[in-house]
This record gives C-alpha cells, structure tokens and sequence, in this order.
C-alpha cells in the first residue's frame, strides 16, 4: 500500500520571530510620524496607547509579544528562547497596562504628579521587556560569528544605553530608548531569520 504524501507544515516559529520586529517598528514609526502632537524626542513610543487611536499601539504590542514568544523557539541555544519568550510576555504587559498619559500628549494633557495602578504595570512589564531583550542579545552573540556577534552585542548595548539615558531624564531620551528598542528587536529576528534560512 503506498502512503500518502502529506505537505510539509509552515514553520511557524521561525515566521513569528522574523516578523516580529519589524511589524512593532514599522507600525511604531508611522503612528509618531502621523500622530497630531507626537514628538518622538519628548513622547516614548508606549505613550502611542494613549488617546482615541490608541487601541493601534496596544494591539501592536500584544502581536508583536506574541510573535516574540512563538518565535523564541527557533533561536538556538537554551537561554536565548528563555529570555525571548520573557520579552515576549513583557510586549504583551505593556500593551495591557498602557503608561499614563501626560506631558502633552496626547494633545493638552498635563503630566500626571502620581502614577497610577496601570501605569506602575507597565513600567515593570518595560523593565522585563528591555532587560531581558539586553541579555537575549549579549546571549545571541554567543550563537554567531565575527561581526554578526559584535552586531548582536552592539543591539544589546544600545538598548542599554538608550534605557539608561532615557531614565536620567536626558534630552531625546525617549528618541535613544526607541532606536535601542528596534536595534534590540530587530537583533532578534535578524538572528532567527539567520537559523530558519540555515545561512
């Protein structure tokens, strides 16, 4: 009896870890670029959730975590995927607890003197979210060679520094964190994206 040839299944974690980054970034930069009031050296990108819109930002987190935990699976090593999958769940966090609104966006918002329940959530689901994607890439380096791991090294470090600047309350602190952020994010796919092709 001959058997029946069955078609070979999509990858799904491989496709989820790809997309992942550039799906935030690119949905992340249209929304400042078009935003009435949004000023990317003033506003951080998680402030997008606030407003009539905002539910475009919220969602964008929620995928993207997803993506990020489905397609740690395809990352080498035993770390790697662990960290992943924790930015993952912090993606999603902050997509649930939105940051308080204030600073003047969205438009006429004054800053607020105290943060709220939901406010003080995303603040920890961002500390998860970047020290996570900061080790996943230092991590990383170790899974690739020459360059591509100074690459990698060089992601991590600028998620970092851009964290750390964007918390001293320096100028265009929000600008550093969301370059630090897409640098990070897209190490991540970048190297998923390397181990799928098999390159």
């Amino acid at each position: 009896m001959t058997a029946i040839a069955t078609p070979t299944p999509v990858r799904v974690a491989p496709l989820a870890g790809v997309l992942a980054a550039p799906l935030w970034s690119i949905v992340s930069l249209t929304q400042a670029a078009t935003r009435e009031g949004f000023d990317l050296t003033r506003h951080p990108l998680s402030a997008l959730s606030n407003g009539s819109p905002g539910w475009l930002q919220i969602a964008n987190f929620v995928v993207a975590g997803v993506l990020m935990f489905v397609g740690a699976s395809a990352l080498p090593g035993t770390w790697a995927p662990r960290l992943v999958r924790l930015a993952g769940v912090g993606m999603v966090a902050a997509g649930v607890f939105t940051m308080d609104a204030g600073g003047g966006f969205p438009v006429g918002t004054p800053t607020p003197t105290t943060l709220s329940w939901h406010g003080y959530g995303h603040m920890a689901a961002g500390t998860l979210t970047f020290a996570t994607l900061i080790a996943a890439c230092y991590v990383l380096a170790r899974h690739l060679p020459g360059r591509a791991a100074w690459l990698a090294r060089a992601a991590g470090t600028a998620l970092l520094i851009g964290d750390l600047w964007a918390m001293s309350g320096a100028p265009a602190g929000s600008l550093t964190l969301a370059i630090g952020a897409i640098a990070a994010m897209a190490c991540v796919s970048v190297v998923t994206a390397r181990y799928r092709t098999g390159s």
